[in-house]
């Protein structure tokens, strides 16, 4: 469960009133419509129900609309409108655009590889005289390009699933629109290349293949073997049930998508309650909260946050794990604007590498290492902590895709790729930047394009300041390659090293 940014990639931000720009926008739309004699604009409710359209959505929706074809503005209520039927999600709409000429530059390419690239014929060219000198050309290629429309209920990751089925029928994702209502809709535009004719039937023949050939992840199902076997897995609640009447409740300190953080107290200890709303309680929801628990009752380490224990009766689901009154490193580097002293974010790093080294050692992966995630104590020292989508990797089943959160995700992961604990060694890489630079991963991206560049190599820029070996570490974490990543054994012993180094150079100057 997430109580910071980004709980789900799709989701909108905190919506304000309508501006005036934005109610311009909408009398613009009305205006054209009725000036254009659209027959939906001859209804005496057509305003109220244009209004009420623009209500669902967020400002940004508004701001994104072209005022030359405002009949998309038809087309995306009426895919919303689709996409309340159950029989007809995910609602899939694509349509030819435009072409365009591209230019590509080809230089120091004998002419003969150049006429090779654009002769589809058959016919033999002509072989280059030798010493033929090699020379510059330009190319022009024809791009097609075209517009797919999806809706279906909004969920985190849904970003994620729809690039990687663009991605897998040959699609390259030029520009997102992407849009969550009000009432828990979809409404994602994506602007592609890559199909080869204009007629799009084909396209939408495609995607509809694409999504009927893996419709349990649309539908949203959990109900995998693995989960079933989580649920139904025999559980000695005696050692860690809590007597709610000894519980008691605090302020509120967090929200998440679907529960709220507690402050409170437990047999006069300062405990953290993660409380499930019961509105929200459902298979997937409950096997979440049963995989936390079973993992937080296996796991005993410094640089780990202690259980303390659960309630598993439904409605009223909660676990219960000690108190971090230093709260997370997510708030202290970029909510504080704390600038990290060397020597202190090497020893914040070190606990991070331990805890995640105990994990490993025990089999467990964690999925969604990011600075939120790490909580700190009294005495200054960094705690693992969230293990809502933790698991063992013994446990069975397939890996799900598109777990934890984008801007920590490693490419695997992003790619619907087996994936293993290396996974963990890539989003530690990602934190490591953080606490070195102070700044959120890719924060002049969204939350997709960041994903998207992480699939083609892309990482954040290094800080020229920071320390070699530090930097050098970075890079072999975040390597393309799972199997170049450095264990956490590795990574604890080369941040142990580096911080002697820096202390010794102290003590000298």
């Amino acid at each position: 469960m997430e109580f910071v940014e980004e709980v789900g990639e799709s989701s909108s931000p905190p919506r304000a009133a309508a501006s005036p720009h934005l109610l311009d926008v909408r009398d613009d739309v009305y205006r054209r419509l009725v000036e254009d004699g659209n027959d939906a604009a001859s209804d005496p409710g057509f305003r109220e129900q244009l209004d009420a359209h623009f209500s669902r959505l967020p400002p940004s929706y508004a701001l994104d609309v072209n005022l030359d074809r405002v009949e998309d503005v038809l087309l995306h209520r009426k895919i919303l409108s689709d996409a309340r039927k159950p029989n007809k999600r995910p609602v899939i709409h694509a349509r030819f655009v435009e072409h365009i000429t591209s230019r590509l530059d080809t230089e120091d390419i004998p002419q003969q590889c150049v006429k090779d690239v654009s002769c589809t014929s058959g016919c033999n060219c002509a072989e280059p005289e030798e010493g033929m000198q090699s020379n510059r050309s330009r190319e022009a290629a024809d791009v097609l390009i075209h517009e797919i429309i999806f809706s279906t209920l909004d969920k985190p990751k849904l970003l994620s699933q729809l690039s990687a089925l663009l991605s897998d029928i040959g699609l390259n994702i030029r520009e997102a629109h992407v849009f969550s209502t009000t009432d828990g809709y979809s409404l994602d535009v994506f602007v592609v290349d890559g199909w080869p004719v204009e007629d799009a039937d084909g396209l939408q023949q495609a995607l509809e293949k694409a999504v009927a050939g893996s419709e349990d992840s649309w539908s949203g199902s959990s109900s995998h073997s693995a989960s079933e076997r989580i649920l139904l897995a025999p559980q000695r609640q005696e050692d860690w049930e809590i007597d709610r009447r000894l519980l008691k409740m605090g302020e509120k300190i967090a929200s998440g998508s679907c529960g709220d953080l507690y402050r409170g107290i437990y047999l006069g200890h300062d405990v953290a309650i993660k409380v499930i709303r019961p509105e929200h309680l459902n298979e997937a929801i409950e096997v979440e909260f049963t995989q936390e628990v079973m993992i937080l009752r296996e796991v005993q380490h410094r640089n780990v946050v202690r259980f303390v224990g659960a309630c598993t009766k439904a409605p009223q689901l909660c676990i219960i794990t000690e108190y971090m009154p230093g709260g997370n490193l997510y708030d202290l580097v970029h909510k504080q604007n704390r600038v990290l002293e060397l020597p202190k974010l090497l020893k914040f790093a070190i606990d991070v590498s331990k805890g995640m080294e105990y994990l490993h050692q025990n089999n467990i992966i964690h999925r969604d290492l990011k600075t939120a995630n790490l909580l700190i104590d009294n005495g200054n020292v960094v705690k693992v902590a969230d293990f809502g989508v933790a698991r063992f990797l013994n446990q069975g089943g397939i890996m799900t895709a598109e777990t934890g959160t984008y801007r920590w995700m490693a490419p695997e992961v992003i790619n619907h790729q087996p994936y293993d604990q290396k996974a963990d060694v890539f989003s530690f890489a990602i934190v490591l930047w953080e606490l070195a630079t102070s700044k959120i991963p890719y924060d002049t991206m969204t939350p997709l394009q960041a994903a998207l560049g992480v699939r083609q190599g892309l990482r954040p820029p290094l800080p020229e300041d920071a320390h070699p070996r530090l930097l050098a570490l970075m890079r072999r974490c975040w390597e393309a390659v799972p199997g170049k990543r450095p264990s956490f054994s590795e990574i604890t012993s080369e941040l142990e090293d580096i911080l002697c180094e820096v202390t010794l150079n102290s003590c000298m100057t």
